[in-house]
């Protein structure tokens, strides 16, 4: 991978933004099929500077306006807020309390530094491949939700349209993109949030995570997804039970009326008698289940899965996700200090997706760079930028992930022609 250097940001933006930016295909997504009059031009933009001038309130009357603005900012960052009442860049010449949010899509943000009270290779900013799993079950607990397959004869959501995009540096974000949820009120959108929440409490609070006794399916669910990472990700790459001070951490999420005081210390004891954090995690479930059954029968296996919730279960920015005028970071926006592109994760190969593997601005301008100097000059040096454009990302590593995105548009646009034809009473095989 090219190594990058923050140093050359500004001139690597200058070539990204002129050829390898995706704009016909992120317009085609933003104006939605132009089915609702100046959706596109209600929408808010805000743009990060170099050295952090940060400009809100951007809005473009079609694609062209926003690549000349584009081109000419050069933003370190691009962000996408709500579509308003009237024109963003116009605020200011309207009355008082008439600017108001109307729609955006339904976002999730979830960022690994929220799980440095549970992660031990890394804190901060850093990850690296063992905590990266946190990641992939975040998306494989929460895109089951969002999408609502039937479950034990419960629908959760049967949002159809998610887009899953790396952050570029440190975590992932959710854009749903149905018509339906871009209409949902804040209220609503809380709601959702909440449902999809388990581990709640700030750093004070040792015991995050608390079932009751009748187990909702969606936590059934997502501890079945937790099962499958657990052994590799818990007790073997993050060693969950290595030492005093990591069993510590774990004892006191049982129960005092589950663990008295001296089988506490009785297990503490016992656990320097194991060798890894496989036997130790063995022994504790054995030791927690007879406590069990002595104190109430009626028990059963969610102590262990309170654990394993508080260690491995997503854990969402709720503020991000309840506000309609929120501003998230764009896909395709470029992450100014890893220099790694924002880019879609493949909902197919979530399992497979590496974040040190994702292109940084230097390697595709580099990868530009080389095939541009390998065919020579263009016969036609007069050629359109668009005919320019669509031939230069695809020359390079970015060129899989624009597929993503694309395929992503192709089925809002199916479903977008289902709609309509639903509504004018005809019928459409696809």
């Amino acid at each position: 991978m090219e190594t990058f250097n923050p140093a050359e940001l500004p001139e690597l933006l200058n070539l990204y933004y002129r050829r390898l930016f995706p704009y016909a295909q992120y317009y085609r997504w933003l104006n939605y099929g132009g089915v609702t009059k100046n959706y596109f031009q209600h929408r808010e933009f805000s743009f990060t500077l170099k050295d952090d001038i940060y400009i809100r309130y951007q809005s473009f009357n079609n694609q062209s306006d926003l690549e000349k603005e584009m081109q000419k900012m050069n933003p370190y960052k691009i962000d996408i807020g709500a579509v308003y009442s009237h024109r963003p860049n116009q605020h200011n010449t309207v009355k008082l309390g008439a600017f108001q949010a109307q729609e955006k899509e339904l976002v999730f943000d979830i960022d690994m530094t929220d799980y440095d009270d549970v992660r031990r290779c890394c804190s901060s900013a850093d990850i690296c491949s063992k905590c990266w799993t946190l990641m992939t079950m975040a998306i494989h607990i929460i895109d089951r939700a969002l999408k609502g397959k039937y479950w034990q004869c419960l629908k959760d959501f049967g949002f159809k349209h998610r887009l899953w995009v790396y952050s570029g540096r440190r975590g992932v974000h959710c854009w749903v993109c149905d018509e339906s949820v871009r209409k949902l009120s804040s209220a609503v959108r809380s709601g959702i949030v909440e449902y999809l929440s388990l581990v709640k409490g700030g750093q004070d609070v040792k015991k995050k995570v608390h079932l009751s006794e009748k187990i909702h399916p969606f936590v059934r669910k997502s501890i079945n997804i937790i099962k499958k990472y657990f052994e590799d990700y818990a007790l073997v790459d993050q060693d969950i039970l290595e030492n005093k001070e990591s069993w510590d951490k774990i004892l006191p999420l049982v129960p005092e009326n589950i663990l008295s005081q001296d089988h506490f210390h009785k297990l503490q004891q016992n656990f320097h008698r194991y060798h890894n954090s496989l036997q130790r995690w063995e022994y504790l479930k054995k030791a927690i289940s007879s406590q069990d059954n002595t104190k109430n029968d009626k028990c059963g296996p969610w102590l262990e899965w309170e654990i394993m919730l508080q260690y491995c279960f997503p854990r969402l920015d709720i503020n991000v996700s309840k506000g309609i005028n929120h501003l998230l970071k764009s896909p395709f926006s470029v992450h100014p200090k890893t220099g790694r592109i924002s880019v879609p994760i493949d909902l197919q190969k979530v399992d497979q997706f590496d974040p040190f593997t994702v292109p940084t601005i230097s390697s595709i301008c580099r990868e530009l760079d080389t095939i541009s100097t390998n065919e020579g000059k263009e016969k036609n040096e007069a050629e359109s930028d668009i005919k320019h454009r669509t031939r230069d990302y695809k020359k390079t590593s970015l060129a899989p992930y624009i597929k993503v995105f694309e395929q992503f548009l192709e089925n809002l646009d199916k479903s977008r022609k289902g709609e309509l034809l639903k509504k004018s009473g005809k019928t459409i095989l696809f």
